[in-house]
């Protein structure tokens, strides 16, 4: 497997050129497994979108476990996302979204709202399945060993959800299978590099 260090930099401005295809807005989906990175690769590059504009304006970020409604809902919170957001930036109104509490199980009451921008960043597991195609200006897919996922996720969260961890697993990688989701992508990242590099300026591209 060839291997390639990047700047976010240069992949911010290749945004930034592309066009525009949620209305006047460029998607940009960071999808791939449960702990392979996707949440600091979308955050570093929100950082460099923002260095790269004059008025050094973050993009929004709207990352998808925020959307679901629990465990349960892995797959079918699309419509919620398209109803609250996608829609309304592609008709070049703000959005908002009520952010789910996955320790209060249940939406909080205040709406979380996301401005019409250049660029909108969206995050998190089946963000660029098959029904974004159509609106997305770059997908890119992180990807990271199955075992250091687990780990990842059960450092952050606790062993307490293991089981549930697992399952999701087992539906994510069938859905990734189903969907052709890292073969389509723009970019594929490595979110576990082994090689030393400057983290927050460079991301590693798999050849």
């Amino acid at each position: 497997m060839v291997v390639v260090f990047e700047a976010y930099a240069g992949l911010a401005r290749r945004v930034l050129a592309g066009p525009a295809r949620l209305g006047r807005t460029r998607l940009v989906a960071v999808d791939g497994p449960s702990g392979a990175g996707k949440t600091v690769f979308a955050a570093r590059l929100a950082d460099a979108l923002a260095a790269a504009t004059p008025d050094a304006t973050r993009p929004p970020v709207v990352h998808t476990d925020d959307l679901l409604d629990g465990w349960d809902d892995q797959l079918t919170f699309w419509d919620r996302l398209e109803e609250q957001v996608l829609a309304p930036v592609r008709a070049g109104r703000a959005g908002a979204y009520r952010r789910y509490s996955w320790v209060r199980r249940r939406f909080l009451p205040t709406p979380v709202p996301v401005p019409v921008a250049p660029v909108l960043i969206v995050e998190g597991v089946s963000a660029a399945r098959t029904a974004a195609v159509a609106s997305l200006t770059l997908a890119v897919f992180v990807t990271a060993p199955q075992p250091l996922r687990l780990d990842r996720a059960v450092a952050r969260d606790g062993p307490a959800i293991l089981p549930e961890l697992r399952r999701w697993h087992i539906t994510e990688r069938a859905h990734f299978a189903a969907d052709g989701t890292e073969a389509r992508a723009d970019l594929v990242v490595e979110g576990a590099p082994v090689l030393p590099h400057a983290a927050e300026r460079y991301y590693c591209r798999r050849g």
